[in-house]
């Protein structure tokens, strides 16, 4: 079993976010590319985004810390700490209102041919 404190690999991870180039960092703390569940926690320094992607499968946000913009075409939702967005199954981005962390959940689609 292990244990993690989000809050503090929330903060740790924008202080690495803060000198990074891109103004963002990320670290998977439950499965990887390989399993069905992912999750990973986001760190945006205010003002830095993820440019808009597809959804690999199922996802959710988790608003650790900051204050958080998910955008999907025309539409968008803004979290704070605390909030739950739901990731819709298109293309969307996510941008840093202020210094942020999120816990992105994510389920990958099975994408094997059925028989």
């Amino acid at each position: 079993m292990q244990k993690y404190s989000l809050d503090a690999l929330a903060r740790e991870l924008l202080g690495r976010a803060a000198a990074a180039g891109g103004g963002h960092t990320a670290d998977t703390v439950v499965g990887g590319h390989e399993r069905v569940l992912r999750q990973t926690v986001i760190a945006l320094v205010q003002g830095t985004s993820l440019a808009e992607h597809e959804n690999p499968g199922e996802a959710t946000v988790h608003v650790l810390l900051g204050r958080v913009r998910l955008s999907a075409g025309k539409v968008s939702w803004e979290g704070r700490p605390g909030d739950l967005l739901i990731v819709p199954d298109t293309r969307h981005s996510l941008h840093a209102l202020e210094d942020s962390a999120v816990l992105l959940t994510v389920a990958k689609l099975d994408d094997s041919p059925k028989r």
